[in-house]
């Protein structure tokens, strides 16, 4: 039992830590509180947490399929790349439009857990981020190859993700509230933050630092 809480905590942790730096999902994920309130950010989060606790279970036992399919991943940056960019357009949009206007992606009609999946399924640079953790893991004898280490470890991730997007839902509010700022200036400022993001994200694209390519 110590061995599955030593290995609890440390996926969670390194979930938790993986989740501070800015990215398109917690980003979202406090948009959406400053926007629509805490439920609906928490939503999805929890439908994007549950993609990742997905693709780790993929890491963990197909990685071979992975190799063999790369073209489905790069797909799937591209489309990641279309999204970014048009939640970078659609805060612009919102900013210079009426103080109600909102983000038409991330406040439309589908409902919030569904969206944080559905964000999180074209995001496959997850893959090879907890395929490289894992093997240090696996190297270090804190993970084995057995099913009860796997369902702790997927468990401790999906917490410390959760945790993570816990800080951006209530911390975006919490500064909001203290900045005394409009909608307008939160668009400008996230809509920003995303084309920043895009950028990257086309730099890793023709860079070839793709995510198949970082597992090889």
């Amino acid at each position: 039992m110590p061995q599955l809480l030593r290995i609890f905590f440390t996926g969670m942790m390194i979930s938790f830590l993986g989740t501070l730096p800015l990215g398109t999902l917690n980003v979202a994920a406090m948009q959406i509180s400053i926007s629509d309130g805490i439920r609906p950010a928490l939503y999805f989060s929890i439908g994007a947490l549950l993609v990742e606790v997905a693709y780790v279970r993929v890491s963990l036992v197909a990685i071979d399929w992975v190799r063999k399919n790369r073209n489905i991943f790069i797909f799937l940056e591209w489309l990641t790349l279309i999204v970014i960019v048009a939640l970078a357009v659609s805060s612009f949009v919102a900013a210079t439009g009426s103080k109600e206007a909102k983000n038409v992606i991330l406040s439309n009609t589908m409902h919030r857990f569904w969206l944080g999946m559905a964000m999180s399924a074209v995001n496959p640079m997850q893959i090879p981020f907890w395929f490289g953790w894992s093997n240090i893991l696996f190297t270090r004898q804190l993970l084995l190859p057995r099913k009860d280490f796997y369902n702790s470890y997927t468990s401790g991730i999906g917490f410390g993700t959760l945790i993570g997007h816990c800080i951006f839902i209530f911390g975006g509010r919490l500064i909001v509230e203290w900045l005394n700022a409009g909608q307008h200036l939160i668009q400008w400022i996230i809509g920003g933050i995303f084309s920043i993001t895009a950028i990257l994200q086309a730099w890793r694209m023709f860079r070839h630092k793709d995510a198949i390519t970082k597992m090889e």
